[in-house]
């Protein structure tokens, strides 16, 4: 099964399971709630549909509770990731006449604020909250040496194409892919990619 038009996985995983003539329970409800709402940013991005609406509604009258779930995931901030959101703010560079943001997160930043990997989730959709910016581009470094990148739009720019450049994919708004190391080799390779897709 696979669909890459979709806005998120965890539509696709509900319409499956209703496929198959289940009803998720409150705590499968809830995690697929949670999916469909990160994939779609909480409902901003552009790849949202009228379906995206319908399957939460779906899910929160299987006894998701959205309310709880915001609260869990953003109103419960552990010190180390708030730590480790401000890295990656204070190296922020914007380019291409402020339409372009970009950043990088190390593991020796992981280490020295105490964070975890998946206190890096979400730091990308804060960078492309600067005024003016159309496009966000965070590296982030994995303990391999690679650099998990991922890549937002909220404007005709395909991160999906971009991502596929280097092996990666996703949808229009956001996409990710893993490209090798060092830094600065990784930071010219994927940031000239960009920059070619923005002038397209």
């Amino acid at each position: 099964f696979k669909n890459t038009e979709a806005e998120a996985t965890g539509r696709l995983i509900t319409e499956l399971v209703a496929a198959a003539g289940m009803q998720p329970t409150p705590a499968m409800a809830t995690a697929l709630l949670s999916a469909v709402a990160t994939d779609t940013g909480w409902f901003r991005f552009s790849s949202v549909t009228g379906d995206t609406y319908r399957v939460a509604s779906y899910l929160i009258d299987c006894g998701a509770a959205p309310d709880r779930l915001y609260r869990d995931l953003y109103e419960n901030e552990r010190l180390p990731r708030f730590r480790l959101a401000g890295c990656a703010m204070q190296r922020a560079r914007v380019e291409q006449e402020g339409h372009l943001i970009h950043t990088y997160l190390t593991r020796a930043d992981f280490e020295e604020c105490g964070a975890v990997p998946s206190d890096s989730e979400d730091i990308i959709n804060t960078t492309l909250s600067v005024g003016g910016t159309k496009v966000a581009v965070i590296l982030i470094e994995q303990p391999s040496g690679e650099f998990k990148v991922s890549f937002r739009s909220r404007t005709n720019l395909d991160c999906s194409k971009v991502a596929a450049q280097f092996g990666g994919g996703g949808h229009k708004a956001a996409a990710g892919a893993t490209v090798p190391g060092p830094l600065p080799e990784a930071q010219r390779n994927v940031l000239d990619a960009v920059r070619a897709a923005m002038q397209e």
